[in-house]
């Protein structure tokens, strides 16, 4: 049960750390690349944009894997998805007791710890670095479907479009967004539009520079265009890093299922500090 623990604090703590990212695997230019002019760099950026996956309901078995330090642990699960509505990650143990879920919805992250029957309920206002970023439920969504995004904004039309910057290579594509004291990068197939990797970034002269780092390593189809079922995950900070591994079987579209959780008055709430006080513990 420890090394459950341990992945349910891993995966509580990506979410509420997003916000503070950056270091040696950001996605930079390099002598190779060069600018297209306006018309190819919108021709390109469109095409990145309209490989949204149309389908409202993505539904799949999961296999989790967390390497911490010398800790390497796997769990099996289930990963469900309604289109702009929430994400939920059911995690197992021996691979048929629920031994954990993660809920975020447009409104609130839910994370339930069914071991030791506790749970926290934040709105994305509460945790005030994500509020300060924009990063919501719909940044989340993006990097498990595969597409561009804009902090604070649910989707990406043709004026957020032009929010971004390309650079091409000679395969790949830099695709680049700032915002604030944050970078937004991501790396496309140039032919395709495909996005590879996805990276958020931020340096900080003083407490260090953290980052988020999203690589999608395959694909299989699910309906007329291919769904990301191999992900991996990367939370580099000043003095840990956790890597995740996500890969989704019998990818389907199932769409009898409740989207919402009821958490039972048996459950003690934390608060979002006890969380990450405990994480940055470990």
């Amino acid at each position: 049960m420890k090394n459950v623990r341990v992945l349910m604090m891993a995966l509580i703590a990506i979410p509420l750390l997003l916000a503070s990212c950056q270091s040696k695997k950001q996605v930079v230019k390099d002598e190779k690349t060069a600018a297209p002019d306006s018309m190819e760099q919108a021709t390109f950026l469109k095409m990145v944009n309209d490989n949204v996956t149309k389908t409202q309901f993505v539904t799949s078995k999961l296999k989790f894997t967390v390497e911490y330090g010398p800790q390497q642990i796997s769990l099996t699960g289930n990963l469900k998805m309604k289109r702009d509505d929430v994400i939920r990650l059911q995690l197992m143990a021996f691979g048929f007791v629920e031994a954990g879920r993660i809920e975020f919805t447009k409104d609130y992250v839910l994370i339930m710890d069914r071991i030791n029957k506790q749970y926290l309920k934040a709105p994305y206002s509460h945790v005030s670095f994500l509020r300060n970023s924009g990063i919501n439920f719909y940044t989340l969504q993006a990097l498990f479907w595969n597409e561009l995004f804009v902090p604070g904004r649910q989707s990406v039309d043709q004026n957020a479009l032009n929010k971004f910057t390309a650079s091409m290579g000679e395969d790949e594509v830099v695709i680049n967004l700032e915002e604030g004291k944050m970078n937004y990068s991501w790396l496309a197939n140039q032919k395709t539009g495909r996005i590879n990797m996805a990276n958020i970034s931020y340096r900080d002269q003083f407490k260090g520079n953290t980052q988020l780092n999203w690589d999608y390593k395959a694909f299989s189809n699910l309906g007329s265009k291919p769904f990301p079922s191999d992900m991996g995950v990367t939370l580099t900070m000043p003095e840990k890093e956790i890597k995740l591994g996500i890969k989704l079987t019998y990818l389907g579209n199932e769409s009898e299922w409740e989207t919402r959780t009821t958490v039972s008055d048996k459950y003690r709430e934390v608060m979002v500090d006890e969380i990450l006080r405990r994480f940055m513990a470990l």
